[in-house]
């Protein structure tokens, strides 16, 4: 009978968590709040950023901010349009370029967002750099990361409370974070978003890219890129949590239809 109530009562618990994905439509689990995981993302990517170096590069690092910011604009604008402004409550955007070999890029919930320089080359002009950030917002938009600790906790930390589990248990709820975000491989083993999750974030990244004025076809160029590197034996960190294959990319052509219909060329 005990048992019973706390099937029921977890039920309950886990229906009453759920939100819903933008643009999809799609039912998640989500049961840490708002204010929780953007606490803890703020610190994480504080401590991140002690612990890692900032690239002096300061024409690549304006780059990074002006591609950034012009996506913020367009998703601050998507979710305006869908009613959905009420997300990005308490956001506190920021774009940052760190020194590494590492092809890389991740977004934390509230908007931080860090582009690694090993990933500049593969990634081309800005549109090719639009690809990588808008992509990586769209997985925060999304509310994967709340999505995947959620999922994790239930399974690692048998559904512990985030606020608990950060007091009692800091060593393996951080590298828990660190590895639902992808922000260093060394925290251990990568979790790896489904493929539903990325081709969530395909395609709300082709839309958020489109609307900020770069050219959401430069997708295809990017993604067969990044392809052709893991088919050389050169496995980039991004792909870790980032299958490219030939079925993606076949869809993400498909996707670019619809991400056209937003798309104006910017004018410098």
């Amino acid at each position: 009978m005990k048992k019973n109530i706390f099937v029921w009562g977890l039920l309950a618990v886990l229906c009453s968590s759920c939100a819903m994905v933008p643009l999809t439509g799609r039912t998640q689990l989500g049961f840490i709040p708002a204010e929780t995981m953007l606490s803890m993302s703020y610190q994480q990517h504080e401590d991140f950023l002690k612990s890692n170096k900032t690239s002096a590069d300061g024409i690549q690092s304006r780059r990074v901010q002006t591609v950034g910011t012009r996506i913020q604009n367009a998703v601050e604008q998507y979710m305006s349009d869908n009613g959905l402004a009420h997300r990005l409550k308490n956001y506190q955007w920021e774009f940052t370029l760190i020194e590494d070999e590492a092809v890389n890029a991740w977004c934390m919930p509230g908007g931080k967002v860090v582009v690694y320089t090993g990933i500049l080359p593969v990634a081309g002009d800005d549109n090719g750099l639009a690809v990588v950030i808008a992509h990586e917002i769209a997985h925060a938009i999304a509310e994967h990361g709340n999505e995947r600790m959620s999922q994790a906790m239930l399974a690692q930390l048998g559904g512990t409370a985030l606020s608990v589990a950060m007091q009692n248990k800091p060593a393996q709820t951080k590298q828990l974070w660190m590895t639902v975000f992808n922000a260093g491989a060394q925290y251990g083993v990568l979790l790896p978003y489904s493929r539903l999750q990325e081709n969530e974030a395909d395609h709300l990244g082709l839309i958020f890219m489109a609307m900020a004025g770069y050219d959401p076809r430069a997708a295809v160029t990017f993604w067969e890129t990044m392809a052709t590197s893991k088919a050389g034996g050169f496995n980039p960190e991004f792909l870790s949590t980032h299958p490219s294959d030939e079925s993606r990319i076949r869809n993400i052509r498909v996707k670019i239809n619809d991400a056209l219909r937003y798309y104006t060329p910017r004018r410098e």
